[in-house]
């Protein structure tokens, strides 16, 4: 399942709406997220899963990016 994270770059950074990140991830699970992104300085504010249309709708965009972590 892919999931949609929106983050901070620093776990210190104030979650502010212009500052957030996007990356998109390949995981089983929100704890498997986690665990992948645990060992990265991010301050994660929100993890969506994103299947069907709105997978769809995504991948059209051009930031989309599957990272490989």
């Amino acid at each position: 399942m892919v999931f949609k994270v929106l983050y901070q770059e620093t776990r210190t950074e104030i979650p502010i709406r212009e500052n957030t990140k996007t990356l998109y991830l390949e995981a089983e699970s929100e704890r498997d997220v986690r665990k992948k992104l645990a060992d990265k300085p991010y301050n994660v504010e929100f993890i969506q899963p994103i299947e069907g249309k709105f997978l769809e709708y995504e991948e059209a965009s051009p930031q989309f990016k599957l990272e490989k972590i």
